[in-house]
């Protein structure tokens, strides 16, 4: 049988077209499914969140770990499920030269039977090998073609000899072609269904669940006129995070965020636990298992795609307006301490409503400016959005390539009397309120450097420094407040999705203290932390962690404290 189709596809140029046709529709209609689980995707291709393509940070959403090597060769150039409409002459096929052997066979297919697709870049792919099933494809395509040619009476442009030879064909991918529309409806099956059960055309639901395992040792710190004590003061605790994401997007390339959100977190930092806020893990808060509003922004392109404007209405960090480089940012897949996420004096500056332009000057350089308040929706004197607690903020990213990035960025903040807090309630107790409550404002400047220096290791970190001074009228010299950290992560280490990380840092500390140098801090702490992701499929990630505070609140007498968790982390 095959060699009787060959034989008579090489004596007929008009059935050899046909045959060639089938190449080209049969890989148009191989164009995999794609994943509705990511709540990136399209809603934010105009302007990339993440400036590094290496080890980025879990966001709280589906992220397949599909090996690409195992997609079909030509796949990835239907990444968004079309191709090129019918063509009119064989010149549209970029890669179709005159001086081709199937030259003058694809220009006989356009010319008499005007069934030929191409890619969406144009192009005809011709060496491009083929499955069973993609020719049988392209027969089918062939076949509803020529029905529709008889139908319109214009037999004259098929001949008997090509039925003759269709109908082999048919008969010899009979299978096939069975196999093929059942997969169709199939497929139109499960269309209806998904659309009959939907309970949005526009919005995307996702969400995660954290299990938190946690405890620590060590005697707790002397400081804010607690003394030492000589006993651990914690017990094992058992919590969880909940949040639901519902994303939706108007015209598929904006994104309305709404995150409602519950959990029940310990704070060690209580004077009667660990009396020292560099115990603090990455998601902690008061105990409250309400449910809450905790996240509602919009953004939208603008600029031909360059330029993006977000407006948020609550709980917006600096971090959510200015996207940190660090692989282990993440409050749920990253660092299990509040240090360790990223330079708390510059992402953790007042912030809860705000707005930002965001601007792509090329595939190396963005920036991102704006203006965030804590207390927006309140009228009292002293609040509001501009006559309270801000910051004005500003960062450049840099990518010379896909192997090295940097943040540089700086920050303007105020704090109001008696809520002050210029270190994200990190490092030590004066660092976070110097002047006893006194209204004071700061300038804040971040640098970040991330690179990736194998497939497997990425080195980085950051550095900080805040200068602050009291608003009471006085001529008062600024402190000055550092902190940095070194990371180390390991992509992909064990398994793929997978995150090994090292953090080694200095939490917020004062090293000047202007015009009184009883403001200093006396010593120095170490922030010293292990974590691995085990990410054991798509959804379900399982991250041990421990992390040691050496002299806790910068004071040499305090003793070591050790912090460890098992964090669960369950993402849909």
């Amino acid at each position: 049988m095959k060699k009787l189709i060959w034989n008579t596809l090489k004596h007929s140029p008009s059935v050899l077209s046909v045959a060639l046709l089938m190449a080209g529709s049969a890989i148009a209609a191989e164009t995999p499914l794609q994943n509705l689980g990511s709540d990136e995707g399209s809603l934010n291709q105009n302007l990339a969140q993440d400036p590094i393509e290496i080890a980025q940070a879990f966001d709280s959403r589906p992220m397949p770990m599909d090996d690409p090597s195992l997609a079909p060769v030509g796949v990835s150039d239907l990444d968004n499920g079309e191709y090129m409409d019918q063509v009119t002459s064989v010149t549209q096929l970029s890669d179709v030269q005159p001086t081709d052997w199937a030259f003058q066979a694809l220009q006989s297919l356009v010319e008499r039977y005007g069934c030929i697709a191409g890619y969406p870049d144009g192009t005809y792919k011709g060496n491009r090998a083929m499955t069973r099933f993609e020719f049988a494809a392209g027969l089918n395509a062939c076949l509803d073609r020529i029905t529709e040619l008889i139908a319109a009476a214009t037999s004259n442009l098929v001949t008997r000899e090509d039925l003759a030879v269709l109908q082999r064909l048919q008969e010899e991918f009979a299978a096939e072609l069975a196999a093929l529309r059942g997969r169709v409806d199939s497929l139109e099956a499960r269309t209806s269904e998904l659309e009959a059960n939907q309970f949005s055309t526009t919005t995307k639901l996702n969400g995660e669940v954290l299990f938190w395992l946690s405890d620590t040792w060590g005697e707790r710190a002397a400081g804010r006129g607690v003394a030492k004590s000589d006993e651990d003061k914690t017990e094992t605790s058992f919590a969880y995070r909940v949040r639901l994401n519902f994303d939706t997007s108007f015209t598929g390339k904006d994104r309305l965020r709404t995150r409602l959100q519950a959990r029940n977190v310990p704070n060690f930092s209580g004077r009667d636990l660990t009396n020292t806020l560099m115990t603090r893990l990455a998601t902690d808060d008061d105990l409250d298992d309400d449910f809450e509003l905790h996240k509602l922004a919009y953004r939208f392109p603008l600029l031909n795609g360059r330029g993006q404007i977000e407006l948020a209405a609550n709980a917006y960090g600096l971090d959510d307006f200015m996207a940190p480089i660090t692989p282990l940012q993440s409050s749920g897949a990253g660092s299990i301490s509040r240090f360790g996420r990223f330079n708390p004096t510059f992402y953790r500056a007042p912030s809860d409503a705000g707005v930002k332009f965001a601007y792509t000057f090329n595939d190396a350089i963005k920036m991102t400016v704006g203006y965030a308040a804590p207390d927006t929706e309140d009228p009292r004197e002293g609040r509001g959005a501009f006559n309270g607690a801000f910051s004005a903020f500003g960062q450049f990213t840099i990518e010379p390539s896909d192997r090295l990035a940097f943040n540089l960025g700086y920050v303007r903040s105020f704090h109001p009397k008696n809520d002050v807090n210029l270190t994200g309630s990190t490092g030590s107790f004066k660092a976070r309120d110097p002047f006893d409550g006194i209204r004071t404002s700061a300038d804040n400047i971040n640098f970040e450097a991330q690179w990736l220096i194998t497939d497997g290791v990425q080195l980085g970190g950051w550095f900080g420094s805040s200068f602050a001074r009291p608003e009471d009228d006085t001529d008062t010299d600024d402190i000055t407040i550092v902190n940095g950290a070194l990371t180390l992560a390991f992509p992909d280490l064990l398994k793929e999705g997978s995150l090994g990380g090292i953090i080694v840092g200095v939490p917020p500390i004062i090293t000047d203290g202007g015009d009184d140098d009883d403001l200093k801090d006396d010593d120095t702490s170490i922030h010293i932390e292990v974590i691995y992701r085990f990410q054991m499929n798509d959804n379900i990630a399982i991250t041990p962690g421990l992390f040691v505070i050496t002299n806790p609140n910068h004071i040499e007498d305090n003793d070591t404290l050790w912090v460890g968790t098992l964090r669960t982390q369950f993402r849909f």
